[in-house]
């Protein structure tokens, strides 16, 4: 019963983390220390399950697709969405500069964890770090311009957001926003529209199927380089992150919607200045230090992603 609560709330904590353009719930579920097993858990719905139905009924499916672990994360997930999330969307609307703080500093620590887990850095692992720095940079540049939301645009969008979502640093919810439908799809889950939720939806299966095979066949062959190339999306995440920044350049998306493009980061105290709003250095400070140490915590008692081969890059 324990490890079931236990995945139920790293659920709800991947469910309120996928709602903010910015974070992925890939970066909880890394810094928990489920993230290989959700992966390969994924990846084991396919034809082959209906094999194991057949050989051992519903409890060898069961076993099969390790459904002990998944359902109680997916409740975490789903309860956290129809819940938290409301709250961290509120949170984003009315007090962004706060919200930032705390993930920036969950973020940049669950880095750090990893980072030291590692041991002996080598030359060679600068290379999946600054490749996942880049991608997570430069990602949100190679989508197509906002456009009607068509169940055709949500189907892909589904699927190329889930994907994101698998992946620690790469918000989900922020390519949303760059292709303009993280409005239609968050209204959408908050009105309970089956047609939206059943199409989107229907995008993230095919999402889920597609990338967990890519990114288990990844960990198999190149297991260190691989998750070297997730610290680097983690590292490539916190600019979007960083409290004090000032908007220079934005294009519209459906519904009005304001959808960045580029920002000007600042120091605090310059952020007042420029901006003329408050700075809440205090505040924000603390924040990122709960968010610190609150990872810090779950690190030192979620097992090693880096427990197995440490010298296959």
């Amino acid at each position: 019963m324990k490890r079931y609560l236990t995945l139920f709330f790293k659920g709800a904590g991947m469910g309120a983390a996928d709602a903010v353009p910015g974070v992925s719930g890939g970066t909880i579920a890394f810094i928990t220390g489920i993230y290989e097993e959700l992966i390969h858990s994924i990846k084991q719905f396919g034809p082959r399950a209906f094999g194991a139905w057949r050989r051992g009924g519903l409890s060898g499916l069961a076993e099969h697709l390790n459904l002990a672990f998944l359902l109680p994360l997916m409740l975490g997930i789903v309860a956290s969405l129809v819940s938290v999330a409301h709250l961290v969307t509120w949170l984003l609307d009315h007090h962004q500069l706060l919200l930032n703080a705390f993930f920036f500093g969950l973020v940049l620590a669950s880095a750090i964890v990893v980072g030291r887990q590692v041991g002996h850095w080598q030359w060679q692992h600068i290379f999946p770090l600054i490749l996942g720095v880049c991608v997570a940079l430069w990602l949100p540049s190679l989508l197509p311009a906002p456009t009607e939301a068509s169940q055709w645009i949500l189907l892909v969008g589904g699927a190329i957001a889930i994907s994101a979502m698998l992946l620690p640093g790469v918000s989900g919810s922020f390519l949303l926003l760059v292709m303009g439908l993280y409005g239609t799809v968050m209204e959408g889950i908050k009105s309970a529209d089956l047609a939206l939720i059943a199409t989107f939806g229907t995008g993230c299966v095919i999402g889920l199927m597609v990338f967990s095979r890519v990114l288990s066949w990844l960990f198999h062959h190149y297991r260190l380089g691989t998750l070297l190339t997730l610290v680097g999306f983690i590292l490539g995440s916190l600019p979007q992150l960083w409290p004090w920044r000032e908007l220079v350049s934005y294009r519209l998306a459906s519904g009005d919607r304001i959808v960045p493009l580029d920002y000007r980061y600042l120091m605090p105290s310059d952020y007042s200045v420029i901006t003329g709003e408050p700075a809440q250095l205090l505040m924000a400070v603390v924040l990122m230090i709960a968010g610190l140490a609150l990872v810090m915590a779950i690190g030192e008692r979620s097992p090693s992603p880096f427990k197995e081969d440490r010298t296959h890059v």
